[in-house]
């Protein structure tokens, strides 16, 4: 299990960072059309159309500090301990499901095994904080057990 737990803390971080280059690509390329823009036009159309990029790159840079701040979270957790508790940066198997504590990231599956992240300060997630294997809780009419923590 926790090879497992290095594996999806490795891929998390991965994909974070894709999406910071992506949105630094982003940004890249709205600049560089903004100073293309103002070397071949005036008026009207070129001050709308400046103030649409600059908008846009707001968002864009609103957005990248979002993944920033995935991406800090993420590199506090490591990998190699294995928690007694539910705690942030564990991997929870309950019954058959996944449970990694830490970010509402994306579902994903790593090695055959479908892993939900999600926040310690979700629902569920500050319903199972501290919990041991043994414990269990319910989602709807499901109750879910314990079986290990990583």
């Amino acid at each position: 299990m926790q090879d497992l737990k290095q594996k999806v803390v490795h891929y998390y971080k991965q994909q974070v960072q894709d999406r910071e280059d992506a949105f630094r690509d982003m940004i890249a390329a709205l600049t560089e059309d903004a100073k293309n823009d103002a070397k071949g036009s005036a008026g009207d159309k070129h001050e709308t159309a400046l103030s649409m990029m600059h908008l846009e790159q707001e968002k864009l840079n609103a957005k990248l500090g979002e993944i920033l701040q995935q991406k800090a979270f993420l590199e506090k957790i490591d990998a190699k301990i294995v928690h007694n508790k539910i705690a942030i940066g564990g991997l929870v198997k309950a019954n058959t499901m996944y449970l990694f504590i830490s970010l509402a990231l994306p579902k994903i599956t790593v090695d055959g095994h479908t892993i939900i992240a999600l926040s310690s300060q979700s629902p569920l997630g500050s319903k199972v904080m501290g919990m041991k294997i043994g414990d269990s809780f319910e989602i709807g009419t499901t109750t879910y057990c314990i079986k290990a923590i990583a």
